[in-house]
């Protein structure tokens, strides 16, 4: 029979298939239900595949998994972003740093990562039968049955690198793993107001975004959508804060700072402007970086009108425009998902597993990699190193 079965073609599944070598790779069998493998690696980064992110200690890597952190410190010293890039270098893939540390193939293409990942599966002789997804597992005295639509199979170890499946989820907790209820992580910000209407496209390089009920905060990027507000710094703050706004149903007050520059210093600024530019009309002269289209509804929603110069600025209106720069208040109705980088916080308490192994403490020879796992991580790379990563070990682990 079959020693080993991977359940699921993600990122994780494929990645254990490409390092097992050949002797173990003829007798292993990946499932996986959709008709294509990789799908979420497709489509990354906008179809760039965003592989890893250039962090290469694994004391500052943890940093960034909101849930995972304590449990993937020991992963990241076995393999941590430099093996990755060594990886797919040795097999003729140029990766590049970008400038916020993402990292990338030279290509710009996720096609270049699926195709290293199919070729060395390809060489490994793994039997590959999509459009044959694994509806039950059972635990037998041998190994592991697995029920799927072209009938039943049994094998020794089993894989399972289901990403975030609930129906999968089902089949593990009757295994008698504790699965934590997944909630969304990673998303936008649903937001109807004034301010922001029609404004859809503009973004900013770096601004701060509060959630002060929930005693949130972080910096970045932002970007105003057509629903409200996304981009880097929305997408960390998501996933920190993952628990605590699905609590709230998803409403909730944010404060966003938009010129990452203090209330007081604002108000000494326009002070300083309405002084040394007495005569400049306000609404032709945006005197901060963002874009004018934003200024100019900063200024109609404090009522500043069109033939307003610096010099008639009252110290309130000074005030009101500063307070709207720095902490502007907007109220949150709902979420969006972020379709590139979609990822649930939950799933198999990491209490289960043996993270030196990466197989549930109390079912022996059942692996457990990537989303399945309740590990999830910030924007940037870094949900794919723990799947390369978690993937690698098991790999190593079935070596032995």
């Amino acid at each position: 029979m079959k020693k080993i079965a991977i359940v699921g073609g993600g990122a994780a599944g494929y990645f254990v298939a490409a390092n097992l070598g050949k002797k173990l790779g003829e007798q292993t069998v990946l499932f996986e239900q959709a008709n294509l493998p990789l799908q979420k690696v497709r489509i990354s980064g906008g179809g760039r595949c965003n592989v890893t992110h250039a962090c290469f200690d694994p004391l500052d890597l943890v940093e960034y998994y909101p849930r995972g952190k304590k449990e993937l410190l020991s992963v990241f010293y076995t393999f941590q972003p430099g093996d990755t890039m060594a990886w797919f270098s040795e097999r003729g893939v140029e990766l590049k740093i970008e400038d916020d540390n993402r990292i990338f193939p030279t290509s710009d293409s996720s096609l270049s990562i699926i195709n290293a990942l199919t070729d060395a599966v390809e060489k490994n002789k793994v039997q590959l039968n999509f459009s044959d997804g694994v509806q039950e597992i059972n635990k037998i005295e041998s190994g592991y049955e697995l029920v799927t639509k072209s009938g039943k199979h049994f094998f020794e170890s089993v894989i399972v690198t289901t990403g975030s499946t609930p129906k999968f989820w089902k089949s593990l907790k009757n295994l008698g793993l504790k699965i934590v209820n997944p909630v969304p992580s990673l998303f936008t910000f649903n937001c109807k107001d004034s301010r922001i209407e029609g404004l859809m496209g503009i973004s900013f390089d770096d601004v701060t975004v509060k959630i002060n009920q929930q005693k949130l905060n972080t910096e970045g990027p932002l970007l105003i959508t057509h629903w409200g507000f996304s981009g880097p710094a929305i997408l960390r703050l998501s996933a920190w804060g993952a628990l605590k706004l699905n609590e709230c149903n998803y409403k909730f007050e944010t404060e966003i700072n938009f010129i990452n520059q203090s209330k007081e210093e604002t108000i000494d600024f326009l002070t300083k402007k309405k002084i040394d530019d007495a005569k400049k009309n306000i609404h032709k002269n945006n005197p901060f970086s963002f874009p004018k289209r934003f200024w100019l509804s900063i200024l109609n929603y404090c009522n500043i009108t069109e033939k307003m110069v610096y010099a008639d600025l009252s110290k309130k209106q000074i005030n009101f425009i500063s307070s709207e720069l720095t902490e502007g208040k907007f109220q949150i109705n709902g979420k969006s998902t972020f379709k590139d980088e979609f990822v649930t916080a939950g799933g198999v308490d990491l209490k289960e597993i043996d993270f030196n192994r990466m197989v549930a403490k109390n079912s022996p020879n059942l692996y457990l990699a990537g989303e399945v796992l309740n590990i999830d991580a910030i924007t940037g790379g870094f949900n794919f190193q723990a799947c390369w990563s978690e993937a690698y070990i098991i790999a190593e682990e079935l070596k032995k």
